[in-house]
C-alpha cells in the first residue's frame, strides 16, 4: 500500500513531553502513535514564539516550528498565521493535511486533500468567558468559525456535541473519533486515598471552578469528610481572588488545596491517590481530564451541558449534574464518596468505554481509516 504524506498542523509544544493545554496534549498523543504506522510518512507544522525556523522529531514523525507572526488569535486565524502556514504547504506538498483547532481556518482554500478536528467553539467559550466585551466578541468569532466550517470538506467529530453544532454550517463529511488519551493514563495503579476530590482544569469563569468548591462546601456541611485538590493555573485573576476569599469567609482552606498547573507525571499521581474526579464546566467539548481520568479507572462527577454527557454514563460510569446548583453537584460526589462498591464499580465501566473510545492505538487507528478513505473517494 502506497505510503501516505501526511501533515498534522496543530499547536504543539517544542518539548513533546511537555503539551500544554488539551489540543498540544491531544497532538503529541495522536502524532505518537500515527508515526508508528509504517504506511504513514508524518510531518508536524506549528507557529512557535521563536526567531527562526526549527526542526525535531517524535518517533519517526518530523516536527516543523515556523515564526509565529505578531497578533491576537483572530489575526493569526484568517490572515498574518494562514499565510505563512499555506506559503509552507505550497512549499512541502503532502498528501493530505490534518489540521486542529484554529489551525482548521488557517488552511481554508487549500486545494489539496485535508481534514479538520474541531476541539472546540472559540465564540462558545467567549460567551461564558466572564470577560469584557464578550458578547460582541463572541459574535465575531461565531461568523469566522462557522465561515471556516462551511469550507471543510472533511472534519473529525470529537464528540457527537461537536457533530450537530457543525453539520449545520457545513456539508462536509463528519468522522466520529475521539480524543486520545497518553497511553500511560491506562497503566496507573488506582489507589484512593478516602474522600479525596480532584479536578484538573484552569480556573475561570468558564471552568465554574467557584461552583465546585460551593458543592464542596455543601458536603462538608453534611458531615462527609473530604479534601478538593485543584489542579490548574488561575488564568482570571478578579475571579481567583474572588474563589480565594469564598474559601477564606467559609475557612475552606486546609480542605481545599490549589495546586496550580502540574507537570503530566504529577497529574498522574494525584490521578492515583484520588477517589473522584469532578468537573464544573459551562462549556467543553471533550474534555482531556475527564478522558484521563476514565482511563485510570476512575468515577466521573460532571457537567450535564455540551459535550460532557456524551461522555459519562450517567449512573453507570458518574454522574451528571446541574452546573448551576451546588447542592446537585454535592449530591453526586456524596453518593460515590460513602459508597465504595458504586465507586469501584463506576470508575470500572468508565475504564471499559475509555478502553474502546479514547486509548491513542486505537483513536490513531480510525484516524488512518479515514486518511485513507479522503484520499481514495474523490
Amino acid at each position: 500500500m502506497k505510503t501516505l504524506k501526511v501533515c498534522i498542523v496543530t499547536q504543539f509544544p517544542r518539548d513533546p513531553d511537555r503539551p500544554v493545554g488539551g489540543v498540544e496534549a491531544v497532538s503529541v498523543n495522536l502524532v505518537r502513535y500515527l508515526a508508528r504506522n509504517p504506511e504513514l510518512d508524518v510531518h508536524v507544522l506549528s507557529l512557535a514564539d521563536i526567531q527562526s525556523a526549527e526542526e525535531g522529531q517524535l518517533e519517526s514523525a518530523r516536527l516543523h516550528f515556523l515564526p509565529r507572526p505578531s497578533g491576537s488569535m483572530l489575526r493569526l486565524a484568517i490572515d498574518k498565521g494562514r499565510r505563512v502556514v499555506l506559503v509552507w504547504l505550497t512549499a512541502n506538498p503532502m498528501d493530505l493535511v490534518h489540521a486542529h483547532d484554529t489551525y482548521g481556518l488557517m488552511v481554508r482554500g487549500y486545494p489539496g486533500h485535508r481534514v479538520f478536528t474541531v476541539h472546540g467553539f472559540i465564540y462558545g467559550d467567549t460567551l461564558v468567558s466572564g470577560s469584557r466585551f464578550a458578547t460582541p466578541r463572541a459574535h465575531l468569532w461565531k461568523r469566522v468559525e462557522t465561515r471556516g466550517w462551511g469550507d471543510q470538506p472533511n472534519i473529525v467529530s470529537i464528540s457527537p456535541y461537536v457533530r450537530e453544532r457543525v453539520s449545520a454550517f457545513s456539508a462536509a463529511r463528519i468522522r466520529d473519533i475521539d480524543n486520545p488519551v497518553a497511553a500511560e493514563f491506562f497503566d496507573i495503579p488506582w489507589q484512593p486515598k478516602s474522600g479525596t476530590i480532584f479536578s484538573a482544569a484552569v480556573i475561570n469563569p468558564r471552568k465554574n471552578t467557584l461552583k465546585l468548591v460551593e458543592a464542596f462546601r455543601v458536603l462538608r456541611q453534611q458531615g462527609v469528610q473530604a479534601e478538593l485538590r485543584l489542579a490548574g493555573p488561575i488564568v482570571d485573576a478578579a475571579y481567583g481572588e474572588q474563589l480565594q476569599q469564598y474559601m477564606r469567609t467559609h475557612q475552606l482552606e486546609t480542605d481545599v488545596h490549589l495546586l496550580d498547573s502540574l507537570p503530566s507525571p504529577e497529574v498522574r499521581r494525584e490521578l492515583a491517590a484520588c477517589s473522584v474526579f469532578a468537573l464544573a464546566s459551562l462549556e467543553e467539548n471533550s474534555p482531556m481530564g475527564i478522558e484521563e481520568a476514565m482511563a485510570v479507572g476512575i468515577p466521573v462527577v460532571s457537567s450535564n451541558r455540551c459535550g460532557m454527557p456524551y461522555m459519562i454514563r450517567h449512573g453507570e460510569s458518574g454522574f451528571l449534574f446541574d452546573p448551576f446548583d451546588a447542592d446537585d453537584i454535592a449530591s453526586g460526589l456524596i453518593r460515590l464518596l460513602n459508597d465504595t462498591v458504586l465507586l469501584r464499580a463506576m470508575g470500572a465501566c468508565g475504564r471499559a468505554i475509555a478502553l474502546e473510545r479514547f486509548h491513542p492505538q486505537r483513536v490513531a487507528a480510525r484516524t488512518t481509516d479515514f486518511y485513507r478513505e479522503i484520499v481514495c473517494r474523490p
